[in-house]
């Protein structure tokens, strides 16, 4: 590889000895580098090494893959002060050093970058390692997995293609599994392997080490941006500027035979969050065998019986691991001939329901703070304890029991290929990803699946630690299943199930069933409790809910609301029993036929309000009048205008004709080329005001009404779409008159209050007068965010604003996440403006951002009274106020 362009002047040191680094430098030398110096400065068994850090990695991105010089005479001093420590030299025929290259990010990415081992391999140095160790197998073994795996991260030579030769070699041999063949057989599959590379490739295996070692170093550089790396971290929300570390490390042997071994473990229970060492590990086997599912591991608990002095001794550095880090650690070891070594520690991936549990012990057990706590459990990842999970006593078809990888229940087609179940996924079908085993290629479609069903791999292979992260349910390991990915058939038991057909899998059971199961809702735990709880005593911000019906009411207030932030008054009249009269309202020739019509429409307003506010009992409630355009209420133009020219080809006598085309006239004319910024919201009120004043009645009468039996109500009625002061000035005026009508000809007084949806530009622009007409501003975001972008959110969504936040066209979804640029700025203007005029003016969002985590904390950083979002998402709102409280406290 050419070296031309020096070292940037921003790399100050490219290469850290792993005694040199120091666990709090995740950002230089990722979390696998940082873990390495952290165990080594704690006197661990941690085989030598260095790292190479992630501002390298970040300069030979930029230079397209090219060393900078001075980068490789760098490495070779590395090299040599490892040689020197070992005794050994790279290279040398005789006592050769062989190392491993590994990735390491500043976060966990698990499986998705690329990974290299017994690197420095080639026809001499194998004899070396065979004489070195008195175990030539051993050294044949080593080396046909290096060859395979060189091939695969560097040449580009796919996995299968060395699994086909394998498998080759495992049938004329008669044996089953990889380390049952023999000295001979070995040195046969290396020679095929290294013939199957010059066939794929058009150039020999490379056989100098130090070429071997610079061409994997840019390839795990390179690995930082491969497809899966970067659908990960899109979907993790993780930037792609940060680069990736490189681990170089002396090698350590785990298939050396029955006294030897390699494992992964927790300090508890990622699934469960359980304070037990939990994990698995193979006897003779190598680095990835434990995660790659190729043979199915065994318990950790049993190496207390297998090696006991090597158990104990790792039982108590997990321990001491855990107490310095104070977070429960990922670790990796290799048992060489009975000695213990340690590979990598990194806090652990963990689902959502045992980071609830891990931050509320830890607090309590005096290791971390209440605070800490709180930050520790991802807001966005508490929907996953809200989802439904299979009913235990339901009669179903259970076909197999496989390992319980990641809990929750799924239902979905299966699809074999992670191509389609990201096609289809995306097109909003259900659907379970199911495979012999899972590998970092197939991200993108366990993104997309419902849940993931495997035939091989326990609890830390690849499929169990991604669909962890993701909070997706996962059964691994379910031998039972026979999968034939060319026939496109999975076969139990002597039943055959095909691509599309239903299945339903329980990740806390490990159970798979046929067709569909009832699920029952899930049951908060008292550490859930505990911890929003400790949220609550700590945010600032309130927290309301979106809520149409009593029903949505009081599962939002069960699970935390202090009220209704949006209750959406259209979506009532969307009944059966209403539309037709609705429909009716909407047609009326005149005034008299639209009040006659809205008179039949008052008592199931009426009734609406009465449930809710039963349900808010003392909470205030925000109610939006009414604000979507007529015509959806109405028959669609084009299905309409088709039956009536059927009608007139067809059965001209027809005496429903003449209804039906009336009907279509009256369509045409509330036909709009853009609805969405047509007759809705205030101009709607303006226009025919006998529509809101039947629902401020029905309000202020349901209000009363409660108010005399002694039930608290807060109403808040907002008056949707201002652009202009005068609107909202009009619009109140007339309103407040009927409230103050109902509660005189009720003998009542209710404290209510009228306030508006900022949602135009031009209101965000002219809010100090706007604040002069209202007690109280409802940031109205998902429509800001339209009229700010000049997008129609539905026609976007559908069609290019995927790309675009894939693509980094827009650094998110602003439809999901605020947009800080220029919505935000928005929303600041109104507020600094608002309170300007009105010092107590009452702030909140009811935008569906009001349940994302950012926005969250972008209305503590603004200053808002509340945000509002969908009852499920209430608790994420809690604790993303908690952590906003914590992270940027306000005076």
């Amino acid at each position: 590889m050419t070296s031309r362009i020096p070292l940037a002047e921003t790399v100050t040191r490219p290469i850290y000895m792993f005694e040199e680094g120091r666990g709090d430098m995740r950002d230089l030398l990722g979390g696998k580098g940082a873990g390495l110096a952290a165990m080594t400065h704690l006197g661990l068994p941690v085989p030598p090494g260095f790292t190479i850090t992630t501002e390298v990695c970040r300069q030979v991105q930029s230079l397209g893959g090219e060393f900078p010089d001075g980068l490789e005479a760098a490495l070779w001093r590395a090299m040599a002060s490892l040689e020197a420590r070992l005794g050994k030299r790279f290279g040398d025929p005789h006592s050769p050093l062989l190392v491993s290259v590994r990735s390491g990010a500043k976060f966990s990415m698990p499986g998705m970058m690329d990974t290299i081992l017994n690197l420095g391999l080639d026809d001499t140095t194998v004899e070396g390692l065979a004489a070195g160790t008195e175990n030539p197998r051993f050294a044949w073994d080593a080396y046909r997995r290096f060859v395979a795996m060189f091939s695969n991260v560097v040449l580009d030579v796919k996995l299968h293609h060395f699994e086909q030769v394998l498998a080759r070699f495992k049938q004329q041999a008669g044996v089953s599994a990889d380390h049952e063949l023999d000295l001979a057989t070995l040195r046969e599959v290396v020679a095929a392997y290294r013939k199957l590379v010059l066939d794929r490739t058009g150039t020999p295996f490379p056989a100098d080490p130090r070429e071997q070692l610079k061409l994997a170093i840019a390839a795990v550089f390179k690995s930082w941006n491969n497809p899966r790396a970067v659908a990960y971290r899109n979907h993790h929300g993780l930037p792609h500027d940060l680069g990736t570390a490189v681990n170089i490390q002396s090698m350590v042997f785990g298939n050396m035979g029955e006294d030897s071994g390699t494992g992964v473990a927790f300090t508890r229970n990622p699934s469960t969050g359980e304070p037990e060492l939990y994990g698995e590990y193979l006897l003779n086997a190598q680095g990835e065998d434990v995660v790659a599912g190729l043979r199915t591991p065994r318990p950790l608990a049993t190496l207390a019986e297998t090696l006991p002095e090597v158990h104990a001794q790792f039982k108590a550095i997990a321990t001491r691991l855990e107490q310095q880090v104070r977070d429960v650690q990922d670790l990796e070891f290799t048992i060489e001939r009975g000695k213990l070594y340690m590979l990598q520690t990194r806090s652990a991936k963990r689902t959502t329901q045992a980071a609830v549990r891990i931050a509320v012990d830890m607090a309590r057990e005096g290791l971390i703070t209440r605070e800490e706590a709180i930050l520790r459990v991802d807001p966005r990842k508490l929907d996953d304890l809200l989802h439904p999970r299979v009913d235990p006593v339901a009669h179903m078809d259970r076909l197999a029991k496989g390992l319980p990888a990641s809990p929750g229940a799924a239902t979905g087609a299966i699809v074999f290929d992670a191509d389609e179940a990201e096609k289809r996924g995306r097109g909003g079908e259900a659907v379970l990803l199911v495979r012999i085993e899972t590998c970092p290629d197939d991200i993108h479609g366990m993104i997309q699946a419902r849940g993931v069903l495997t035939c091989r791999g326990g609890m830390t292979s690849h499929a169990a630690v991604v669909a962890r992260g993701m909070g997706k349910p996962c059964v691994a390991g379910c031998d039972a299943l026979e999968i034939d990915l060319e026939l496109g058939t999975l076969v139990v038991d002597g039943r055959t199930f095909r691509a599309g057909d239903i299945l339903s899998i329980d990740g806390g059971s490990g159970e798979v069933f046929a067709g569909a199961v009832p699920l029952i809702a899930p049951e908060l735990t008292e550490d859930f409790r505990t911890l929003m709880d400790w949220a609550d005593s700590i945010r600032r911000l309130k927290v309301r809910t979106n809520s149409d019906t009593p029903r949505d009411s009081a599962k939002g207030r069960e699970l935390g609301a202090e009220g209704i932030g949006l209750c959406r008054t259209e979506h009532m009249f969307m009944q059966a029993e209403r539309l037709p009269v609705m429909q009716r309202m909407i047609l009326a020739a005149s005034k008299q036929e639209r009040l006659a019509a809205l008179a039949e429409l008052l008592p199931f307003q009426r009734e609406d309000f009465l449930g809710i506010f039963r349900a808010m009992e003392g909470l205030p409630v925000t109610i939006r009048l009414l604000d979507p355009p007529l015509h959806e209420f109405l028959p669609n133009l084009v299905e309409l205008a088709t039956e009536v020219a059927v009608l007139k080809a067809t059965r001209p006598d027809d005496p429903s004709r003449a209804s039906k085309e009336a009907l279509l006239r009256k369509v045409q004319i509330l036909h709009e080329s853009n609805p969405m910024m047509g007759l809705r919201g205030c101009r709607l009120g303006l226009m025919y005001p006998e529509i809101n004043e039947m629902q401020v009645r029905a309000i202020m009468e349901a209000a009363c009404q409660l108010t005399r039996a002694g039930v608290v109500v807060k109403p808040e009625i907002m008056i949707p779409l201002v652009g202009h002061v005068n609107e909202l000035a009009r619009t109140r005026e007339h309103l407040e008159a009927v409230a103050r009508e109902v509660m005189e000809r009720t003998d009542t007084t209710v404290p209510y209050l009228f306030g508006t949806m900022i949602e135009v530009p031009r209101a965000a622009l002219t809010a100090d007068q706007i604040a002069r007409e209202a007690w109280f501003f409802s940031f109205g975001t998902n429509d800001l965010t339209q009229m700010t972008f000049g997008f129609s959110r539905d026609d976007a969504e559908g069609k290019f604003l995927m790309m675009y936040a894939d693509e980094q066209i827009l650094p998110a979804n602003p439809f999901e996440t605020l947009d800080r640029d220029g919505v935000v700025k928005l929303m600041k203007m109104a507020v600094d403006a608002g309170r300007a005029t009105r010092p107590g003016l009452k702030l909140g969002i009811c935008g569906e951002h009001g349940g994302d985590p950012t926005s969250v904390a972008i209305a503590h950083e603004l200053g808002l009274d509340y945000v509002s979002c969908s009852p499920y998402r209430v608790p994420i709102a809690r604790l993303a106020a908690a952590q906003a409280a914590i992270s940027t406290p306000r005076p």
